[in-house]
């Protein structure tokens, strides 16, 4: 046999046992009268030791070791006289009598150590390579593990796990999709899913009453740290619900995940309306690990917005500033204890809410000095009277830091977000190791889009509006909220819901809605429609995504490292070289025209 043990698991229980390991060369180091040899698997690490009075054949061998190297060795298992701690075999060595190089190696391009010499390109390249690190190696236990824990969970609540097709109909909603042509019909093509959506609500109609499946879905879209153009989700859906029985159900799945795989508890998860997530934090995914909420020194704007309450005094115009006499909105954030804040530190956050992806025009401040004092950029305008109701506004107390956007009120939020992550990160308040999760609800059913100039489905067309609002679907739309909802842990999106339409009445008048005609809805959704005919249980679910959910948890920013085999920020598997061009003779069987 190639080994008796891992290389993970000796210890001095073993002692003076014969054993048989395999594996690859760590490092080989030569002290002169004695060889240490470090062999590991995907298990561990363990020593081997070579004295200059064992066999020439042996030491011959040793000799002739290099970096990833694979051997199998054949030795005793003796106590170590200088123990590693930091090894799970740390209190043992193998003394070798027997050595076998099983395959030489070329020299790695990059060191496979937890701290790598390997750049990004570089490691996905020599993806194969990269895996033998043991943090990559140990995201997708981890992985592995997250994986057999929902299983365990779902399966233990009914669910029962059904695949769906991969080659499915293309549709116009959503993200762009991948195609695929078909070589039996000509000219025609088929989809790769960007989720199992009608299919698991197909399976409702079908009296498979909890579904789930962890799925690959496919978006042709562009890219960035939390996306790849093939992800994985945990999609499921239950029947004969409401919208509270699938909060319950699937915050319970995200306790049982944390629990078991990190050992971490919660309480109940806080649930906050959407429209209060953008009013408090200018996103619909909020990082709640910390404060810094938004204060609006503009009077409310719209019925219904609070920002300062109905009727509230205007803090900032008519002083004679032009930059806030001119704007729709003034809102901020008091970031505490940061008043020792020098220029230089104050021009790099101007400088990173300028940048073309926030696109701001400038920042103002406040500094509430430590001798109570107030202090700001706009001190030509604004004096110690009204920079008073400023403090008062933003609750501020000696060594605090107000930091002030203006403008279109939503770009205003959005870019006030992106500050305050910014300050989150900069304070020291977005610590991985601690979570918070918590549910965003009541969401937009439709918003509208000024390139098309129609409303679109915020999440999907098959989500159910509010039964209250169905009547403003003909007369105000913009306002007609949906029965959805999102889990946000560390403000990312880690999955999103809804409770869906099972009426085809309510279905067609939501594809009117969305701008489908009636012959465009048949035949796009005809099979759907025809299916409510027959008896559609009330159902709804949930999808997350599984990919966002293990770099959570693995304390990262990207989910590269949490899948096998990732794409570049291109699209493209630099590993394979994919994708690649195909012959003029595969392009004439799907016929697919060639150019010249």
């Amino acid at each position: 046999m190639h080994r008796t043990h891992t290389c993970g698991e000796l210890n001095l229980s073993n002692l003076n046992q014969e054993v048989v390991l395999s594996g690859w060369v760590q490092k080989s180091r030569d002290l002169g009268g004695t060889t240490f040899i470090d062999v590991r698997d995907r298990y561990g690490l363990t020593q081997l030791v070579v004295n200059t009075d064992d066999a020439d054949d042996l030491r011959t061998k040793v000799k002739d070791l290099g970096r990833e190297f694979v051997i199998k060795v054949t030795g005793t298992v003796v106590e170590r006289s200088n123990k590693n701690p930091k090894m799970s075999t740390g209190d043992i060595e193998i003394k070798v009598s027997d050595l076998e190089i099983l395959n030489i190696a070329k020299l790695p391009p990059f060191m496979i150590e937890d701290e790598t010499d390997g750049g990004d390109e570089l490691r996905m390249k020599y993806r194969y390579l990269d895996l033998r690190r043991n943090p990559v190696r140990n995201n997708l236990i981890l992985r592995h593990k997250m994986a057999q824990e929902i299983r365990k969970y779902l399966d233990a609540e009914g669910f029962l796990e059904v695949e769906t097709p991969v080659l499915i109909k293309s549709t116009p909603e959503g993200a762009r999709d991948f195609v695929v042509p078909s070589r039996m019909n000509p000219g025609e093509f088929y989809a790769l899913p960007q989720s199992p959506q009608t299919f698991k609500q197909l399976l409702m109609v079908s009296g498979f009453d909890r579904y789930f499946q962890i799925v690959k879905c496919f978006r042709d879209e562009d890219l960035r740290a939390d996306r790849q153009p093939e992800f994985t989700q945990i999609d499921c859906e239950m029947a004969f619900i409401e919208q509270e029985d699938i909060l319950n159900m699937f915050e319970g799945l995200t306790r049982h995940m944390f629990k078991n795989v990190k050992g971490i508890e919660f309480d109940a998860f806080p649930r906050m309306h959407y429209a209060d997530a953008m009013r408090l934090y200018g996103s619909d995914k909020p990082d709640i690990r910390f404060g810094m909420e938004f204060v609006s020194l503009t009077p409310t704007l719209s019925k219904g917005e609070g920002e300062t309450g109905e009727g509230a005094e205007d803090l900032v115009k008519g002083f004679g500033f032009p930059v806030f006499d001119n704007a729709e909105f003034v809102v901020g954030i008091n970031a505490k204890g940061a008043a020792s804040y020098t220029r230089k530190q104050l021009d790099e956050l101007t400088d990173f809410i300028k940048r073309p992806q926030i696109g701001a025009t400038g920042l103002i401040y406040m500094r509430h000095n430590e001798d109570g004092s107030l202090k700001s950029s706009v001190d030509k305008f604004y004096n110690e009277e009204q920079l008073q109701k400023w403090s008062v506004a933003f609750k501020t107390e000696p060594g605090d830091l107000v930091l002030i956007l203006s403008g279109v009120k939503e770009k205003a939020r959005k870019q006030l977000n992106e500050l305050r992550l910014e300050m989150g990160n900069r304070l020291g308040l977005r610590d991985k190791n601690r979570f918070a999760p918590l549910w965003v609800i009541d969401f937009p059913l439709l918003e509208w889009d000024e390139e098309t100039e129609r409303y679109h489905a915020m999440h999907h067309p098959f989500t159910s509006p509010k039964p209250e609002d169905i009547e403003m679907l003909d007369t105000d739309p913009g306002n007609v909220r949906a029965n959805a909802y999102d889990l946000v842990i560390n403000g990312t999106e880690i999955g999103g819901g809804s409770i869906r339409i099972h009426d085809k009445k309510l279905q067609s008048l939501m594809f009117k809605h969305l701008g489908f005609s009636p012959e465009e809805a048949q035949k796009q959704f005809g099979f759907l429609l025809e299916a409510f005919e027959y008896g559609a249980p009330p159902h709804g679910g949930i999808a997350f995504g599984f990919d966002r959910l293990v770099s959570i948890l693995a304390g990262l920013d990207s989910i590269r490292d949490v899948i096998a085999f990732p794409k570049n920020n291109s699209g493209r598997d630099v590993m394979i070289d994919s994708p690649s061009t195909i012959d003029d003779k595969q392009k004439k069987e799907l016929s697919i025209e060639t150019t010249v």
